[in-house]
């Protein structure tokens, strides 16, 4: 699997799916042999069977085998489905755009290189199977490029954010607790202007001191605030343009390759093997018609 362009962990994520999908290939063929099995053993138990017994027994194998492929198959294509959604719904975490080539699917020489690792891959059967690791969490497809980029800017913006909340967080219990000292202080003062009537409190001094102590904190707390929220929209605005960024790259990405398709198509070599194709199919219509033109005759 290595000429695939795979590393070891992505490696390992389709060996283990093959093992799956052998798995679950092994049940079904023996479902299937214990079909033909209990055939034989609840029908075949005459010795001279007449045509339309022989030809009964074969249609009712057929319906049942073919019950067993078709729902096998359908199972098969809900089971792939749902192992696309998995990296599709991973990449989406990303803001990527996963493309599928279905032509792909029938790459005879592709075919015969993953049938080639299956068959070395479980060849030996002395391999450890009772290595079960625990389910992985979905690793990111592409660490490259803009991707990582981006991410490693989210996690910055993410510490700084935590350290701006940690900062308001300290700065509010400032806050509170400076509230509850002048609550202390008025309520002594109050006091004391109570017992003493008109006559200037010798605290007086200590007083404006922690007031303006008091309006000192208010007005840091009031910045941190504002520190705050502009760092807040500072991220999202990040945000937002990274990812407006990603997506103009794939835009270009994609225009790209409609320009090469188009220049491809503008080619000699294109245009001669399209009016190759064109004789053939003409030929073919030709000899269609002449063909039905002998049957016609018979």
């Amino acid at each position: 699997m290595a000429e695939f362009g795979f590393n070891e962990h992505h490696q390992n994520e389709v060996i283990n799916y093959m093992r799956f999908a052998r798995a679950k290939r092994l049940l079904r063929l023996k479902t299937i042999e214990s079909c033909f099995q209990d055939l034989k053993d609840s029908r075949l138990v005459e010795e001279t069977f007449t045509v339309d017994e022989v030809a009964e027994i074969l249609d009712g194998l057929q319906v049942v085998v073919r019950g067993e492929v078709e729902t096998e198959l359908i199972n098969t294509a809900h089971t792939n489905v749902l192992l696309l959604r998995q990296l599709f719904s991973q990449a989406e975490k990303f803001y990527l755009k996963l493309q599928t080539d279905v032509s792909e699917l029938e790459n005879r020489e592709l075919l015969e290189q993953v049938a080639e690792f299956e068959k070395a891959e479980f060849k030996s059967t002395s391999k450890k199977t009772n290595q079960e690791a625990s389910k992985p969490k979905l690793a990111p497809l592409n660490e490259g490029g803009i991707s990582e980029l981006l991410n490693k800017e989210i996690a910055r913006l993410q510490e700084e954010n935590e350290k701006l909340k940690s900062r308001l967080r300290t700065l509010e219990t400032q806050a509170m607790n400076a509230l509850d000292e002048k609550s202390k202080v008025e309520k002594a003062l109050k006091d004391l202007q109570k017992a003493q009537g008109e006559q200037e409190s010798p605290c007086s001094k200590d007083i404006s001191s922690l007031e303006d102590t008091m309006a000192a904190l208010q007005a840091d707390f009031q910045k941190s605030l504002s520190d705050s929220t502009a760092s807040q929209k500072q991220l999202q605005d990040n945000l937002i343009a990274a990812k407006h960024d990603l997506l103009r790259v794939q835009e270009q990405l994609s225009l790209a390759e409609k320009e090469l398709e188009k220049k491809f198509q503008q080619t000699a070599a294109y245009r001669n093997m399209k009016e190759i194709l064109t004789k053939k199919n003409e030929q073919i219509k030709d000899l269609r018609k002449r063909l039905q033109k002998y049957e016609s005759e018979d």
